[in-house]
């Protein structure tokens, strides 16, 4: 049943995908044309068009090294010395869509937004220097904390992403925060992306409140950090020390620099629609269409307070109908999804928006429609033959700004109802290696089938392309859910499970007859033709026991070292050619992007600082080939960078 559920499931999650863009699209972009969007502040937010952050500079480091005391002895300072240069940490150029809080001893307010905001999901990218502190309060009251914690093995409520404490010494006032469930941060100068969704406390009649604020979700790079956390007070520094149903977004800006760019929101409510007057139908045969049974004589006929498939006196080879009174609370364009084992049809407001006829599907498709308050008639039909699919039926009502709300009785359709125990493999004592597919970038289209990865015991791990002779992705943290290859038939691939940092595709070593021509492309479906790349597999290094990857390409035997450093922050990949001949035109391709930049501590930043590349052999050139930047080197015998995130 695993297997047929999940086949339907695709092509009916691709008919609805268009009713879930048009959702998505509610979302409002803040404006970072100007400041319009916020409350009047002293100076040290603006908008500009880009920044740059030194990764090299830390913030508490950036002024003037105090003068030495004087002495009796004291002797003048040389007209030839300077004094000690103050680093530059931040550097930005003009323009609109970037936020940039630059604070300093007679600048320094928090920025506070002219709208305010009850239940918000909220989505945007932040960047931080070295040593840099801020945060975001939702309601201006609860704090999520932006923090460079870059390499932070155990986080505290303190870093970033961190629910922060308050600073209460009055028993039953006070709140110790929330740590993140993990530390998916990137290095300082790096746009780093929240998802947060954020419930407002609630309140009765009398002004009492009756329910927490809670943080539903918060991502962090792709990686979810809190679910569902409770936060039964303000943290330390509100705007008001007290607890309402609506209140401004507010950005911490007196402790250090920060820059955030493509903040988005949309405002949620709760609205109830509930299901009346629900009666049904029930039939029994082998039935391959709803007009097999809709005029046949039902079996049973009855009404129910909530709309099940529990009426069924079988588990297989039935038809069922219901019809019902929705109460719509107002007006308004609504998606709903029908999910049923077997073949369905959804009719609102006599609008046919469902109609799946085959008696083994699987169906959750969402459909839109658009309603006027009040009460619509339902029709809903059902029927299975399908002995290894069990009886479902629900019925579930959303907007773009109103949460999900099932119309349908728990076990009509209980969630997770095909729990599987996910098959997590994390690293050891020593390397452990996998082969197994990747889907890179997470993108079925663009598997790739002869991927390696490779978990190291400091928590740094990576997957090696053995086709291509490329490092494809790395990450920090928990290695791979092994669970798509392993559970059930499996379809031979893993998935990373931290913030995984996907480099680029296809193979890096290539003669080139300029430097301005592309690297060749390896496709799924080509054969290793002869002097072409060709693996040779790996072996282990004795000492540490981590894998050198071999290949040959044109003649050449290239051996790959791939391991941690910088105290297991970063990936260093050592590239060593055996047998290089005389040839010329032998070029190294270390990253590709829509930008590619150089920072001031001499590193790339790539793709818009989503990493850096850091060179030590060679002198790497930026070029433009098909539409991206490409960082190449020319190589004589050995390359080697480090990989930054």
């Amino acid at each position: 049943m695993y297997n047929v559920k999940r086949c339907f499931f695709l092509v009916i999650a691709m008919a609805g995908c268009l009713a879930v863009r048009a959702q998505e699209s509610t979302f409002r972009k803040v404006s970072f044309e100007d400041l319009s969007d916020f409350r009047p502040q002293a100076g040290n937010w603006q908008v500009v068009g880009d920044v740059t952050i030194n990764p090299a500079a830390d913030i508490h480091e950036a002024h003037d090294k105090p003068a030495a005391p004087e002495t009796k002895k004291k002797s003048k300072r040389s007209k030839d010395e300077a004094a000690p240069a103050k680093p530059q940490v931040v550097s930005f150029q003009p323009g609109k869509g970037i936020l940039l809080n630059l604070n300093d001893e007679t600048k320094k307010d928090n920025l506070v937004s002219a709208f305010e905001h009850g239940d918000i999901e909220l989505e945007f990218e932040v960047m931080l220097p070295r040593g840099s502190n801020s945060g975001v309060y939702f309601q201006g009251r609860y704090e999520m904390q932006l923090f460079d914690s870059w390499g932070v093995k155990d986080p505290k409520f303190s870093d970033i992403g961190g629910i922060y404490r308050n600073w209460e010494t009055e028993q039953g006032k006070i709140y110790m925060g929330k740590a993140p469930l993990s530390n998916p941060a990137k290095a300082p100068g790096l746009w780093q992306k929240f998802k947060v969704s954020f419930r407002a406390p609630r309140f009765n009649a009398a002004g009492q409140k009756i329910a927490n604020a809670r943080f539903v979700s918060v991502e962090l790079n792709g990686v979810l950090i809190h679910d569902n956390v409770e936060v039964p007070l303000p943290t330390g520094g509100p705007i008001e020390n007290n607890e309402k149903p609506m209140g401004p977004l507010l950005i911490q800006g007196d402790h250090g620099p920060v820059a955030i760019r493509n903040m988005s929101y949309r405002l949620m409510k709760e609205v109830n629609f509930s299901l009346s007057n629900i009666t049904y139908n029930t039939y029994y045969g082998n039935f391959k269409t709803i007009s097999d049974f809709a005029s046949l004589k039902p079996a049973v006929t009855g009404s129910i307070p909530q709309l099940t498939c529990e009426v069924l006196t079988n588990e297989n080879a039935y038809g069922v109908s219901y019809k019902a009174d929705l109460n719509v609370p107002q007006d308004g364009t609504y998606q709903f999804q029908l999910a049923h084992t077997g073949g369905g049809r959804l009719i609102i407001n006599n609008q046919q928006l469902t109609d799946l006829q085959r008696p083994d599907a699987y169906a959750d498709q969402w459909v839109t429609i658009t309603l006027k308050a009040g009460k619509v008639p339902v029709e809903i039909y059902n029927y299975k033959d399908a002995s290894w699919m069990p009886p479902r039926l629900g019925l579930t009502v959303k907007s773009a700004t109103t949460y999900p709300q099932a119309l349908h009785a728990f076990n009509s359709l209980p969630p997770d109802d095909e729990p599987v125990s996910p098959i997590y493999l994390d690293a050891t004592s020593e390397p452990r290696l996998l082969r197994a597919f990747l889907d890179f970038k997470g993108d079925r289209a663009q598997r790739l089938t002869h991927t390696i990865g490779v978990a190291d015991p400091s928590g740094t791990h990576y997957v090696y392309d053995m086709k291509s002779g490329n490092l494809v992705c790395v990450w920090h943290g928990s290695f791979v859910d092994a669970t798509p290859m392993w559970h059930d038939r499996g379809d031979g691939s893993f998935r990373p499970r931290g913030a995984t940092q996907y480099l680029f595709n296809n193979q890096p070593l290539a003669f080139l007859a300029s430097q301005t021509e592309p690297f060749p492309v390896i496709l799924k479906e080509d054969l290793v033709k002869a002097n072409e790349h060709r693996g040779k597999g790996f072996e282990l290094e004795p000492s540490t026991h981590r894998p050198i990857f071999k290949y040959t390409y044109e003649g050449l035997d290239v051996e790959d070292k791939i391991y941690p450093d910088d105290q297991n922050r970063v990936i260093t990949h050592e590239v060593n050619i055996k047998n290089r001949g005389t040839k010329t035109g032998l070029y190294y391709k270390l990253g590709e992007g829509r930008t590619i930049a150089q920072m001031p501590d001499g590193s790339y930043a790539i793709d818009d600082k989503q990493y850096y590349i850091k060179v030590t052999t060679g002198q790497p050139v930026v070029r433009d080939v098909n539409g991206k930047k490409e960082l190449i080197v020319a190589v004589d015998s050995a390359v080697k960078y480090s990989v930054i995130w």
